[in-house]
């Protein structure tokens, strides 16, 4: 990985590490189904733009009628539902926090293809993601014991945070159902046809519940960042990133992440990042790295050599 590859990587996760800012600036005016619905919405109109630019519309058509029904699911689980859950735990839950549990949704990829896939997981893996899941629990107890704001309440903060990891599980079985059924088609049209799928399915729930009173100025600037920034633009480099340096580097950009969620958050809404948060971080993030084979081997572990 060259010097620009890891720039890109960088802006990256700095976009989707902002995703959890706005939600956080626009779900108290928007509500969850509103917000979510124009966050894909406009990721689908940008990502729209982009794969008509790079193909003809007949083409692009008949790929996504072909595989409409495989699309749309993958639309409800990886975009619809999980934006939704993580945007209600924002109703409790801060930015940072949020960004640190979407951290573990390499976790929940490996165990769905244990499950359910029959892939092999070795010992170190294992551990990794028993580790990774006790710094789920270290980070929600630091956050019951001290809860953000007035109105959070032990039982808010654990209703919340099963929220944000509700939503890391279908993010990890969403990748799964994608590598079983959509193998084969090109990222960004899976992407502009996931995102279609998401709109179709929140577009109603966004006219039910859209909100009564008017919507601040600083709410739509978040609500277009998320759509635009954290959504099309980001979807575009990640996407170009995997095709540079492949997948298995691409998606180490989960690691960094949580970095970014937490500096927003403490940079413009002034959020604290207690000791424990940092430390729940740390754990999930080791136990990350072993359950998805970035770490390959425990240091005290040595490879076997030949007998010469």
């Amino acid at each position: 990985m060259n010097s620009k590859n890891l720039l890109q990587l960088l802006i990256l996760a700095a976009l989707w590490g902002a995703s959890f800012l706005f939600i956080r600036m626009g779900v108290g005016d928007f509500g969850v189904a509103p917000l979510m619905a124009l966050r894909v919405g406009i990721g689908a109109l940008f990502l729209w733009v982009m794969l008509l630019t790079r193909r003809p519309w007949r083409q692009s058509a008949t790929l996504l009628r072909t595989r409409a029904w495989p699309l749309l699911v993958v639309g409800v689980l990886n975009s619809a539902a999980p934006f939704c859950l993580f945007a209600y735990a924002e109703l409790t839950l801060s930015a940072g926090v949020t960004s640190v549990i979407n951290a573990s949704t390499p976790l929940w990829g490996a165990l769905v293809a244990f499950v359910w896939l029959r892939d092999r997981l070795s010992g170190l893996r294992t551990l990794g993601m028993v580790i990774g899941f006790l710094g789920v629990l270290m980070l929600v107890w630091d956050q019951i014991a001290a809860p953000d704001g007035a109105a959070a309440t032990p039982l808010t903060t654990g209703l919340a945070a099963a929220a944000a990891l509700g939503a890391t599980l279908l993010y990890g079985i969403a990748a799964n159902y994608t590598k079983r059924h959509l193998g084969g088609v090109d990222a960004l049209t899976v992407a502009a046809g996931t995102m279609t799928g998401a709109t179709i399915v929140l577009l109603p729930l966004a006219v039910i519940f859209w909100p009564a009173t008017p919507v601040s100025l600083s709410s739509w600037g978040a609500v277009i960042a998320l759509g635009v920034a954290c959504t099309g633009v980001a979807y575009m480099l990640f996407f170009h990133l995997i095709a540079v340096i492949g997948p298995a580097r691409a998606i180490t950009v989960t690691f960094v992440i949580p970095v970014f969620g937490i500096l927003w958050g403490a940079l413009f809404l002034g959020e604290s990042v207690s000791p424990g948060m940092l430390v729940g971080c740390g754990v999930i993030l080791v136990g990350t790295a072993l359950a998805t084979g970035v770490i390959k081997r425990l240091p005290w572990q040595h490879t076997r050599r030949a007998d010469t």
